[in-house]
């Protein structure tokens, strides 16, 4: 064993299997519940048929990092000497343990992403080479599966070294290889097609949040931003499309590399992680609309019943299982309260707090009327200088990785199956539903 992490990962892995082989030997017969028709066409959103330890989406409490609470969570993860936020390698160490690292544990961690942190020249040259319109998304995605020959997975399950019991060694060697090489990955794409190409060095002193706002050019506390960043935007259980997509890709024994590429692509639809720009795009409509001026509560509550009244939605406000304020939306907003007060933007956002929530509460149409974290995470990078709309879904992909990853690892290493749902035709659906 390579780490610490790597030691106590093994632990905690060999005390687990015992808990799903018994699961599934025992009680593998045993009704979880019930698809409706409505869930079979719609998307099978609620139907319970995923398994993560990593993370939980709790309706009242939000997102659940191994049972600790976002503030929980920010609070007790070592923070980086100087800073407010707290190491994201430590929080990756949560991620993949279920335990809260020391100091010690932490800076190892560090130490080893900082040894992989290096991308291969071709990837770069690759990059270089695609046209100057492409979308940083799909550069993000092809620069990942570039890397797939350097998968240790693939040459250790060509030479025949794998088995179900060691999968995970492997799988877990890409895992931290990829991640040490996002940030200078996903940096190196801003600068090439934001800043005429001008790249800044890595620099191995720094934290993976501080080294990406190095690597990008922004000055503190944009180091701050960058773990906050990464960190909220790790998992949300297995269900949503990039998670969800990752694991399937996964299931099928692909590495790491395609895996993650490809939650990268389905994290690039309009319909999941592209909302952020499409709430600050909304947002600086707003202020054109008001020509710039901070309006009163009853101004803005004049303007959000004329938008929903138009029939149009309030962008980042709303969650499809969160049954109150979103705590990612809370962790950002205290960042806002404290750094940046007075900005404009922010404090349009602030009065939309205030005012949309018990308009929709009114409305009675929204089963959660409370922003959510897409409501504000444009506001704060605009706030800092990142003002390229087509990058902020590249920081969401950095982060989000994080979370998949670490869920890739623990299904190899308990073997979880390929997917493979079943399918029905809509002439069944209609004869299930007693249609003639």
């Amino acid at each position: 064993m390579s780490n610490s992490l790597k030691i106590k990962l093994k632990e905690k892995i060999d005390e687990w299997r015992p808990r799903t082989t018994r699961l599934v030997k025992e009680f593998g017969d045993v009704k979880v519940g019930e698809v409706n028709i409505g869930q079979v066409i719609g998307g099978a959103r609620g139907v319970k048929s995923l398994v993560t330890d990593i993370s939980y989406l709790d309706p009242m409490e939000g997102i659940r990092f191994r049972g600790f609470t976002i503030p929980e969570t920010m609070e007790k993860l070592p923070k980086v000497p100087g800073s407010e936020m707290p190491y994201v390698e430590g929080f990756f160490y949560l991620l993949l343990t279920g335990e809260i690292p020391t100091q010690k544990d932490v800076e190892e961690v560090a130490d080893e992403f900082n040894k992989r942190k290096d991308v291969p020249e071709y990837v770069f040259n690759m990059l270089k080479a695609l046209p100057a319109d492409s979308h940083p998304m799909a550069m993000l995605s092809a620069g990942i599966v570039a890397m797939q020959r350097e998968s240790v997975f693939v040459k250790e399950y060509e030479a025949g070294n794998l088995n179900k019991d060691n999968m995970w060694e492997a799988t877990y060697e890409d895992g931290l290889t990829l991640l040490a090489r996002l940030p200078r990955l996903a940096s190196f794409i801003y600068r090439l097609k934001y800043k005429n190409g001008d790249i800044i060095p890595a620099d191995p002193k720094l934290d993976m949040g501080g080294n990406f706002a190095h690597m990008m050019g922004i000055k503190k506390p944009y180091d701050d931003v960058a773990r906050m960043y990464f960190i909220l935007h790790s998992d949300h259980e297995s269900g949503n499309v990039s998670a969800h997509t990752g694991h399937l890709v996964a299931s099928a024994l692909s590495d790491v590399y395609y895996s993650i590429s490809a939650m990268i692509n389905g994290l690039a639809g309009p319909l999941h992680g592209l909302a952020n720009q499409e709430v600050l795009r909304w947002l600086q409509g707003v202020m054109g609309q008001m020509q710039g001026k901070v309006p009163t509560e009853d101004e803005m509550k004049k303007f959000v019943w004329d938008t929903l009244n138009s029939g149009q939605v309030i962008p980042g406000f709303g969650h499809a299982v969160l049954r109150k304020t979103d705590p990612r939306y809370m962790a950002q907003r205290e960042f806002c309260l404290k750094h940046l007060p007075d900005d404009l933007l922010f404090k349009y956002v602030d009065v939309l707090y205030k005012v949309t929530p018990p308009i929709l509460q009114e409305q009675g149409k929204a089963k959660n009327p409370w922003p959510n974290v897409d409501a504000q995470s444009g506001v704060i990078q605009w706030y800092y200088g990142l003002t390229e709309y087509d990058f902020y879904t590249v920081l969401f992909g950095v982060g989000r990785a994080l979370g998949v990853v670490s869920n890739i690892i623990w299904d190899r290493a308990l073997g979880y199956p390929i997917e493979r749902p079943k399918s029905l035709t809509t002439a069944m659906l209609e004869d299930i539903a007693g249609i003639k």
